[in-house]
C-alpha cells in the first residue's frame, strides 16, 4: 500500500512538472489549424474544423522553404566548424592543462552575447560580410564552440594517456590517435555537444536580426513577417512556430538518451 501511494505521488509530481511544458506546444499546434477568428475567440474553442490554410500560406506566400534552408545551412555550418576547432581545443586543455585558455573560453561563454554584437557588426560591415552565411556562422560559433569545449574537456581528461602512447608505439601519429582512438571513445560527448550547439544555432535570434538580410534571413527572424502595426496573423504565426519547433523536438526525442548520457558522463568524469 505504501509503495502504491509512493507511485501515485511520483506520477502526480511528474504530471505537475510535464504539463506546464507540454501545454504551450499543444495550444500552439491546435491554433495552427484554426481560423483567425477561432484563435482569438473567447472562451477558447476546442471543437472546430481543422484547416491547412495557414501552412499553405507559410510556404506559398512567405516562402518559408528559403528560411528553412538558411537556418539549416547556418546551424549545420556553425556546429561543424565549432566541432572542427572545439574538439582539438578541448583535447589540448585536458592533456596539457591549459587552464589559462580554459578560463578565457569560459569568460567568452558567460559574457552575454549582446556584448559582442556591435563590434561583430562593425567588423563584418568593414569586411562586407553582412548578410552572408560567413558572418552568421561565425557569430553562432562564438557561443557554440565554447559550449562544445566545456562539455568535451571532462571526457578527454577521463581517457588514460596510455591509450595514445600505445597507439603511437604501433606507428600511429598523435593526430591519428586523436581521430582513431580518442574521438570514438568520447562519442556520447561529441553527440551531446553537437546537438546542443545545433539547437542553439537553430533558435538564435539576436545575432540573426542584426547580421542577416533578405538573402540569409533565418527562421526566427522570418516570424516577424506575421507581425504588423495593425494586426497579428496568429494562424500563420502559430504554423510558423510549429515548423520551427518540430525539427528540434524530433531531434531531442530521438537523441534524448544520448544527451542525458553525455551530460551525466561529462559531469562525473575528470
Amino acid at each position: 500500500m505504501k509503495k502504491r501511494w509512493k507511485d501515485l505521488g511520483y506520477v502526480a509530481v511528474l504530471v505537475l512538472i510535464v504539463v506546464p511544458f507540454i501545454f504551450p506546444f499543444f495550444w500552439m499546434l491546435l491554433s495552427s489549424f484554426k481560423e483567425q477568428a477561432q484563435i482569438i475567440a473567447t472562451p477558447p474553442r476546442l471543437i472546430f474544423t481543422p484547416t491547412l490554410a495557414h501552412y499553405k500560406e507559410v510556404f506559398q506566400q512567405y516562402a518559408f522553404g528559403h528560411f528553412i534552408f538558411n537556418s539549416l545551412i547556418t546551424s549545420v555550418g556553425a556546429t561543424f566548424f565549432s566541432l572542427l576547432l572545439g574538439l582539438p581545443a578541448a583535447y589540448a586543455i585536458a592533456r596539457y592543462r591549459r587552464n589559462a585558455l580554459a578560463l578565457t573560453i569560459l569568460v567568452a561563454r558567460i559574457v552575454p552575447g549582446i556584448t559582442f554584437l556591435i563590434p561583430w557588426f562593425i567588423l563584418f560591415s568593414r569586411l562586407h560580410l553582412v548578410d552572408t552565411y560567413t558572418s552568421i556562422i561565425l557569430s553562432h560559433m562564438l557561443v557554440g564552440m565554447p559550449f562544445i569545449i566545456w562539455i568535451m574537456v571532462p571526457f578527454f581528461e577521463a581517457l588514460p594517456k596510455e591509450l595514445e602512447e600505445a597507439s603511437m608505439v604501433d606507428g600511429t601519429t598523435r593526430q591519428g590517435a586523436f581521430f582513431r582512438i580518442l574521438l570514438p571513445l568520447t562519442g556520447p560527448g561529441v553527440l551531446t555537444s553537437s546537438i546542443l550547439s545545433f539547437v542553439f544555432s537553430w533558435n538564435n535570434f539576436m545575432f540573426a536580426v542584426v547580421l542577416t538580410g533578405a538573402r540569409t534571413r533565418t527562421l526566427p527572424i522570418a516570424i516577424f513577417n506575421f507581425l504588423s502595426y495593425s494586426e497579428i496573423n496568429w494562424g500563420g504565426l502559430m504554423a510558423a512556430a510549429v515548423i520551427i519547433t518540430i525539427p528540434i523536438l524530433v531531434v531531442a526525442l530521438i537523441a534524448q538518451k544520448y544527451i542525458v548520457q553525455g551530460l551525466t558522463a561529462g559531469a562525473v568524469k575528470g
